[in-house]
């Protein structure tokens, strides 16, 4: 009888990427700063993207708005976060990912699972362990970034493990943490229940009732008393995370749920026609992003956030998917003003998500003579965007101009007047 080999999973995390990402782009101002955030400048009213190690001791924490961050940390350097520079090094890890691991999947921009399984011959019979200090040199030397890296046998373990290899001042951490197998019980065992991945505030609360704290207090509980409290999906699914059982498997590509583009305004914005201008802006973005990754969407969410920070979305589902600007901002228009409809006021915060995606890619479609009369067969529902070949075409066209000429090139005429301010403005 054949015994199979214990999985071999990595999980590799840029250490404070948007700070050393920043910090590479602009060495003279933000490579500087040790007190450096990221997210905004002074005076916006964005959130922190990422902080340094060391204003993180004065407390400041990602999604955090900027004005408390610099309230706890007031000599800190506030940065914009350079999107597409972390765009390109995330890219660039990822390759040097793919040299080492056979299957490779980006959980986000600066996290990556590894599945090793199968190189064990490749690497000499090497422990997990120094394989993973090799990787994470090889990062450092295409890059210049550094990378922690967590290791074990399924990606829970991983997940954890790679919290306390990162290289923290005073934790003597050296950037890789393994955890050998049969040692995943007790490895988990120190961490709070609410330290676990998808144990969200509710849950984390019903298990403090139950009087369990750490997984420690959970894994002295058997799976029928578990399931006795907390029903039999949930307590079978307790009873194996407690112990580091994930049978979840590394794929090449994370299935991508939604794009999205926001942005919070330097000043409440009231006018519904200056609000509809960001609106269209929006819409021009999160479309050519859509396009980019070559994907249609079925859903379009718009979000607004209120200046007394309630958070209010509409959404709806179109009948054929969608990837033009002038799809977007129709469908977004109609859920805008039903938002507006319901509650006026100032607007602190307006975004578009794009999700639903449609399995046929961007530019695979087979190419089609465009009519200048075609109709759509069936009416469409009120609101409801249409969407034919010739607006993909158009669309497309427009594509090619902006990436070679600049996002400005060409623009809807209604972004040019840029004579009515926002404020300074966040883009997330």
């Amino acid at each position: 009888m054949t015994t199979l080999s214990p999985r071999r999973i990595l999980l590799v995390d840029a250490d404070a990427f948007f700070v050393a990402v920043a910090r590479q782009e602009d060495p003279d101002g933000a490579g500087k700063a040790s007190l450096l955030i990221v997210g905004g400048r002074p005076g916006s009213r964005g959130v922190v993207c990422s902080a340094s190690y060391e204003c993180r001791a004065f407390g400041v924490r990602s999604a955090m708005p900027i004005s408390r961050a610099l309230k706890l940390c007031p000599q800190a350097t506030c940065v914009p976060v350079p999107r597409a520079a972390c765009s390109a090094r995330s890219k660039e890890i990822q390759q040097v990912l793919a040299t080492f691991a056979p299957i490779v999947q980006a959980s986000s921009i600066d996290e990556w699972y590894c599945d090793m399984g199968g190189t064990e011959a490749l690497y000499g019979h090497e422990s997990l362990e120094a394989t993973a200090h090799r990787l994470r040199d090889a990062v450092r030397a295409a890059t210049g970034l550094t990378v922690s890296i967590g290791a074990g046998t399924s990606r829970l373990v991983a997940k954890m493990a790679v919290e306390l290899a990162k290289p923290k001042p005073g934790t003597g951490a050296t950037g890789v943490r393994c955890v050998p197998p049969g040692s995943e019980a007790a490895f988990l065992a120190p961490f709070r229940l609410a330290d676990l991945p998808m144990v969200g505030p509710r849950f984390s609360a019903t298990l403090e009732r139950m009087g369990l704290d750490t997984i420690a207090d959970a894994q002295q509980w058997s799976m029928t008393d578990l399931q006795s409290r907390l029903g039999e999906r949930g307590g079978a699914w307790l009873h194996r995370r407690v112990r580091g059982i994930d049978d979840s498997v590394v794929t090449p590509r994370e299935v991508q749920k939604q794009v999205s583009r926001e942005e919070t305004f330097g000043r409440d914005l009231h006018d519904d026609d200056l609000l509809e201008r960001e609106l269209l802006r929006l819409a021009v973005r999160v479309s050519t992003d859509l396009r980019r990754q070559g994907l249609r969407a079925r859903t379009v969410t718009v979000k607004l956030k209120d200046a007394d920070f309630t958070t209010r979305s509409a959404q709806r589902t179109l009948a054929q998917p969608i990837e033009s600007e002038k799809s977007v901002i129709k469908a977004a228009r109609v859920l805008y003003r039903a938002l507006r409809g319901k509650r006026r006021g100032g607007v602190r915060l307006l975004g578009i998500g794009l999700s639903h995606f449609d399995d046929d890619a961007v530019g695979t479609a087979p190419a089609v003579q465009l009519g200048f009369f075609a109709a759509p067969p069936t009416p469409p529902a009120e609101g409801e965007p249409v969407e034919n070949a010739k607006d993909r075409a158009l669309t497309r066209a427009l594509d090619r101009i902006r990436d070679r000429y600049g996002g400005t090139a060409i623009i809807p005429a209604r972004l040019v007047d840029q004579a009515r301010d926002t404020g300074p403005r966040v883009e997330e």
